[in-house]
């Protein structure tokens, strides 16, 4: 460049607003026309930008020049040395004199070559890199023999970004990244930077509209200070996991024909210290007494409410800023892996819920990220998510999706987790979901299906699957749209279960009415099994059902005290027999009276309360014992094959009855459930073979809270063909109860 252009390029490095900072600082021609190595025909130049240093040298490594004084070029701390007899490129650095007298040796990050090979870069672009949290973010790495932190971020359209951090009083100016154009991938290796340094990217946008300090998309770890808005240098690597045998197996303990129980955990208000100020736990904390609780409770697996950093603790972790990062409320990177570990090595599954629908308007996170709509739409017919208030991802746009492709392979290869329940899945799917008309833009093809969406979630299931082949995903899909756990290659959408958001609406609604009441509600019980075989249910009752003045499953229920147990313990009961997969969220457990918060910890003083609470814990943990150790309750869970109705037409006496196999069909039991406060005595159910039918469960006995009435544990089948089976079981029936029953010895 000539000396007009080369003192403009000057002043634009001091004010911050160099775009190629590389093109000025560093070793360049002194005279600017090299041979494209940096070698000169007149000499060499070392600039550097120091604002705050009174004085600096160049001190070459051995073979070099000489060393040579800086001198200020500009007022603002840019410097240079002039070394007007080298040909050669040489390696230096820097000796500064600071403002109070302290002489300190540093690299200069400018001399350091690109980290990002032209394959990457490819891949980056074209949205198949799926390992980008490899390459973005903060990395610490060693380069011809100095260490420091390789910062990487995708900014498309700024005019210069900026790694900001507390090593450089979060100065703007002091280090500016080098931009790979056509691209649009800025980095930048900063010798001297090392693990616990905290940062952000200082973002210059087109136009003159000044953006926030942004929080980088792959950080993998945050602040633990509020307002945990800034990424913290770390390395995930060095953790020594001890579950090689549970990942060896897993795959057959997230199977279709597995027993899968999940319990529904949100880590900050299952259990806390009082006696600390209400302190969380932390993850190592809740790794032993969480991992505890649930193997007692025998439970197969947790699923935890997202625990990616999210700022505003308010939101349980669905608007998250930190996607890459577990929240530090709880600890750091390792200590979740060790939670994760150790529930591994007790024998439980963890699964994680995952938010690739919508993020936060937190103007230090995604929003106008670059100074443009960048990961969401432009128009806010489609990038604004009118029910929370977020903004939508733009799953069209190649590094947008191969970013949310990438966040969830990372959660299932570094914290070893073992699957990933895919939140708000319906307001994806659909371009007009919780629009009014003209709120929303038609696809290409003028429907209302978000085609990018139906392509990313396609994707993303196929990659997890391959690359994690043990795992499971889960839909939270609450809308008739096909095949949603089919394989996308026969046109599903590719994920391994869903929820069964109709079994949930309808089984509480029965529930809500009074005993009286339900003869006139029987259909909600028995609609679900005309749709059980579409897709591969998980039977949800999730913390959606307990908050925002729902109330607690225990207030759902009409009643005193007792009626509303005996109908918790029915629910329940009714739920274990019922194909499909179990979840429940933490306090139904034990019956928790007041709806969830998330400010406060569960009410575990119930269980000292009366005699219901903890009898109710004992039928959950009975419920788990007989649904893991009988393959007739998991083993066909999802073809008809595996359930037969008895009886689902005596709503007069509000009775249900039917039979679940295994795959071998002679394994079978029958259930049989009484949602009236009668005793019915003498009641008749078909059986489909003869002998004695043993009681595996009554919920109606006296060590879980009930009136003990039964049938002194099993009963005889008679040779009385009766409901299409050619034998009958007489039975009395308890009030409020289900029995579960199956052939066996007196």
């Amino acid at each position: 460049m000539d000396a007009e252009e080369l003192a403009a390029a000057l002043d634009a490095v001091v004010r911050g607003e160099h775009g190629d900072p590389f093109a000025v600082l560093g070793l360049h021609a002194a005279d600017g026309a090299g041979d494209g190595a940096g070698n000169a025909r007149c000499g060499l130049v070392v600039r550097a930008l120091l604002p705050g240093a009174r004085a600096a040298r160049v001190i070459p490594d051995a073979g070099g020049p000489t060393a040579a004084a800086m001198q200020p070029v500009r007022s603002e701390g840019l410097f240079e040395a002039r070394f007007p007899s080298a040909r050669e490129r040489f390696g230096y650095r820097l000796e500064v004199t600071w403002a109070d007298g302290v002489v300190a040796t540093q690299e200069d990050p400018y001399r350091f070559p690109p980290t990002l090979s032209d394959f990457d870069l490819q891949l980056l672009g074209e949205g198949t890199h799926y390992q980008a949290y490899e390459k973005l973010g903060a990395h610490p790495r060693v380069l011809d023999g100095v260490t420091g932190v390789v910062f990487a971020v995708w900014a498309p359209n700024a005019r210069r970004v900026s790694v900001v951090g507390d090593w450089n009083g979060w100065d703007r100016r002091r280090h500016p990244m080098r931009l790979h154009p056509g691209h649009g991938i800025w980095e930048l290796f900063l010798p001297g930077v090392g693990e616990g340094a905290h940062y952000k990217f200082e973002i210059l946008g087109r136009t003159a509209e000044p953006l926030a300090l942004k929080a980088d998309p792959y950080a993998v770890a945050f602040e633990s200070e509020t307002p945990r808005t800034a990424g913290v240098v770390t390395h995930l690597d060095g953790y020594s996991w001890g579950d090689a045998a549970w990942m060896a197996e897993r795959g057959g303990r997230n199977a279709h024909g597995a027993p899968i129980s999940i319990y529904e955990v949100h880590l900050g208000s299952w259990r806390r210290v009082p006696e600390e100020g209400d302190r969380f736990l932390t993850y190592r904390e809740l790794a032993a007494s969480l991992g505890d609780y649930v193997a007692d409770l025998g439970f197969t697996h947790v699923e935890l409410l997202p625990v990616a950093e999210h700022p505003f603790y308010g939101s349980w972790g669905y608007q998250t800023i930190g996607a890459f990062a577990p929240t530090r409320r709880y600890g750091g990177p390792h200590d979740f892996m060790a939670f994760v570990d150790q529930l591994h090595r007790r024998g439980i599954g963890v699964l994680l819920d995952w938010v690739p629908a919508h993020f936060p308007r937190d103007p230090h996170g995604l929003v106008y990220f670059d100074g443009t709509h960048l990961y969401e739409h432009a128009d806010p017919r489609q990038g604004e998510h009118p029910d929370w208030h977020t903004l939508v991802y733009n799953y069209g746009r190649n590094e947008v999706a191969n970013y949310l492709v990438g966040n969830g392979l990372f959660w299932l290869d570094r914290y070893h987790l073992d699957g990933l329940r895919v939140d708000a899945v319906a307001s994806m799917l659909y371009l007009d979901y919780s629009r009014k008309p003209g709120e929303w833009v038609p696809n290409a093809r003028g429907g209302r299906e978000n085609l990018d969406a139906i392509a990313f979630l396609r994707r993303f299931n196929e990659l997890a699957y391959r690359y994690h082949p043990g795992i499971m995903t889960v839909a939270e899909e609450s809308t008739a749209w096909p095949m949603v756990s089919r394989p996308t290659w026969l046109g599903g959408l590719g994920f391994g279960f869903k929820w069964n958001m109709g079994w949930m609406h309808d089984v509480l609604d029965y529930f809500r009415h009074d005993p009286v009441h339900r003869k006139w509600y029987q259909d909600r019980l028995t609609f679900g099994l005309l749709y059980a075989w579409h897709e591969n249910f998980i039977l949800a009752l999730s913390h959606d059902e307990v908050v925002h003045g729902k109330g607690a499953l225990y207030q759902k229920i009409p009643g005193d005290d007792w009626q509303k147990f005996a109908n918790l313990r029915l629910l329940y009961a009714f739920m274990f027999g019922h194909p499909g997969k179990k979840l429940l969220f933490m306090g139904g457990e034990f019956g928790q009276t007041r709806e969830w918060h998330h400010d406060r910890s569960l009410d575990w003083h119930l269980l000292d309360r009366g005699p219901y609470h903890r009898a109710l814990l004992r039928l959950v943990r009975d419920l788990n014992r007989i649904y893991r150790a009988e393959r007739a309750l998991h083993e066909v869970d999802f073809e008809p094959a595996g359930f037969q109705w008895i009886d689902c037409r005596d709503a007069e006496q509000s009775v249900v009855s039917f039979i679940r196999r295994a795959r071998d069909p002679g394994d079978f039991v029958v259930v049989v459930c009484n949602f009236t406060p009668v005793v019915r005595r003498g009641y008749r159910v078909g059986a489909p073979a003869p002998g004695f039918y043993r009681e595996l469960c009554n919920t109606d006995a006296h060590v879980y809270g009930g009136s003990d009435e039964g049938n002194g544990g099993g009963v005889p089948s008679e040779p009385v063909s009766w409901q299409g089976q050619p034998h009958s079981i007489v039975l009395t029936l308890p009030p409020l109860a289900a029995l579960v029953l199956k052939l066996g010895s007196p």
